[in-house]
């Protein structure tokens, strides 16, 4: 009885024993395997805006089941608070100016597909680990990186040179100069001067002119010619760009190939759900990346029929609730090709809403919540905290709400390791692995600092003192909102990084952001007893920062972004682009 009874205990033990060993590997089979990538980056979107993060108004309940099968970040900060340098740092996972895609001057952004500038050749984007890795990478919309450096179709910054296998999209960006019934907006107040200047030459010349033929102005007609000819020369040097950004900045491209110049904007979200949901289904045996850079929310706002009138936000709602409507649509794809399993889904935004965006009193841009300034404010919060959810169900737990400092520069990291890649090692990276946070296998980020640029000109510094739970946030430098508390610089459009339409502080403005995310009362020394200690702790952090940074050719000088004629990607005989290859698609299903 005894040896029967020690027997059966034997054989339960060594079966229990073989049993988990057996599910040692099945139960990490999911993360060893190589999984997909859909990364979903919303443009111009601020974090008020989606409904779990705290909106009760504009609906978004794909974004908002995305947050409750998976995990939210309530502290997820762009790298730049503008289009150009933070996909710069997220496609990179290096702050933008480590790569030269920082200005030094007002030209944040590129501003021509005709410019020289953009991602530089020598930089390694997680596409191009994941395309060494085996993947099939996409990316479908905003590219907005630039496209050639020494001739027309050299292609040199182009999605495809630097590690997408498919492309279909803007290599800009959307602007209202895009969409015919809208006021331009690329450059205006520069567009109103230049036209000024050429009233103005065109009046003196004129003057002159009728000074000569009555006798008044002794002037020869040899110099009027010469007048003639400079305000004429003047005219067409700024208008064969300006005049014409519809052609020359709105344009779609698949692959290398132009589809449409200018492109039609009544179509464009259908094509790119289109294009998004065939890629998933093209690629569904292999492992993917998808990476869908929306057009939304940026203006003109393009938003279909069938979502016009629909929110109680007006256009930028609309706008708002087809983008979510388009998450879902990719969502049910993955369903549909059953890779839910095996899909890691993560949807963001670029950088904060664009509060000075408004047009006949409507607001066309986003609301960044209790988060003070916004978009191209280096600084405030309201500029770079932007809504963060990852999905990856059986591997993240689902529900799940982490309230620690991450960055968007952390996805370079996380997929590559995924991936079975590893970052270079030539390299600063500053992006940390989400995954031991993610699955909670760790309790704090690996961010202790996190550095926020204005352009090169640093603005603020964020540290996280891991052992008392504070996020302490100095600024150095803030835009001057205008009118004076307004939240904003509405005078200008957008806020500067330098000059006069900023303050210097010294000593800087301290907040400590787990008591004050909205950054409303600064600290001082003598209402916090750490004011000196802090103050001196984020000063060596700025130094050794520094010491990492080295001196690289800067892609948004003024010579890189002016519009150049022979860099102008164009679908027929130069000045002659025009051509419209989607022709009437079959979109009704969509």
């Amino acid at each position: 009885m005894i040896w029967q009874l020690t027997s059966y205990w034997t054989s339960l033990v060594t079966s229990v024993i073989f049993g988990l060993l057996l599910q040692l590997p099945l139960a990490q089979l999911s993360i060893v395997t190589q999984p997909n990538f859909v990364l979903l980056m919303a443009d111009d979107l601020g974090i008020g805006d989606v409904g779990c993060y705290g909106n009760d108004t504009i609906r978004t309940p794909n974004i908002d089941r995305l947050a409750k099968e998976g995990v939210k970040l309530t502290q997820h900060i762009a790298a730049a608070p503008l289009c150009t340098p933070s996909r710069a740092a997220f496609l990179t996972g290096r702050y933008p100016l480590r790569s030269g895609m920082d200005a030094i001057n007002n030209y944040r952004v590129i501003f021509w597909n005709g410019g020289s500038g953009g991602l530089p050749p020598n930089e390694t984007t997680f596409a191009k680990i994941l395309q060494q890795q085996g993947y099939s990478t996409g990316l479908i919309g905003k590219w907005h990186q630039g496209v050639n450096c020494e001739s027309r179709n050299d292609h040199c910054h182009h999605p495809l040179n630097h590690g997408f296998d498919y492309f279909y999209g803007m290599p800009f960006t959307l602007i209202s100069d895009c969409q015919t019934t809208e006021a331009p907006e690329m450059d205006r107040v520069f567009r109103r001067k230049l036209w000024l200047y050429t009233q103005m030459i065109c009046l003196f010349t004129l003057t002159a002119a009728l000074g000569r033929i009555t006798g008044l102005i002794p002037v020869r007609w040899k110099t009027l010619a010469c007048l003639a000819g400079f305000s004429l020369l003047f005219f067409v040097s700024w208008f064969s760009s300006y005049g014409f950004v519809r052609y020359w900045n709105c344009i779609m491209m698949r692959n290398h190939e132009i589809t449409e110049q200018p492109m039609v904007t009544e179509r464009t979200t259908s094509l790119i759900l289109r294009e998004s949901i065939a890629f998933i289904e093209r690629n569904k045996h292999k492992p993917f990346l998808l990476f869908l850079s929306f057009l939304h929310s940026h203006t003109p706002l393009l938003t279909t029929e069938k979502f016009l009138g629909k929110s109680s936000h007006g256009l930028y709602g609309d706008n708002v609730e087809e983008m979510d409507w388009m998450v879902g649509q990719v969502l049910d794809a993955i369903d549909k090709e059953d890779l839910k399993s095996t899909t890691l889904v993560y949807f963001a935004s670029d950088h904060g809403g664009w509060l000075e965006r408004q047009e006949d009193k409507r607001q066309l841009g986003g609301w960044n919540g209790i988060y003070r300034g916004g978009k191209a404010m280096g600084g405030w919060e309201g500029g770079i905290r932007v809504p963060g959810i990852l999905r990856w169900p059986g591997v993240l737990p689902a529900g799940t709400v982490i309230n620690e400092p991450t960055s968007l520069m952390d996805i370079y990291p996380t997929v590559t390791h995924l991936a079975g890649g590893v970052v270079p090692q030539d390299r600063v990276i500053d992006g940390r692995d989400l995954m031991p946070l993610l699955q909670g296998r760790v309790e704090h980020s690996e961010h202790e600092f996190l550095f926020h640029y204005c352009g090169i000109h640093l603005h603020a510094v964020r540290w996280y003192q891991k052992d008392s739970g504070a996020t302490w946030k100095a600024h150095y430098v803030t835009p001057n909102f205008h009118p004076l508390g307004a939240g904003a610089c509405y005078d200008r459009g957008f806020c500067p990084c330098f000059g006069e339409g900023v303050t210097h502080h010294e000593p800087p403005l301290l907040f400590d952001l787990s008591r004050d995310p909205s950054e409303a009362k600064p600290l001082s020394a003598d209402t916090e007893p750490l004011f000196d200690t802090v103050i001196e702790r984020i000063g060596r952090a700025i130094e050794e920062h520094r010491r990492t940074l080295t001196p690289v050719p800067e892609q948004l000088s003024l010579y890189n972004v002016v519009w150049k004629p022979w860099l102008q990607p164009c679908c027929g005989t130069f000045p002659f682009c025009w051509c419209d290859k989607e022709g009437d698609s079959e979109l009704d299903d969509l």
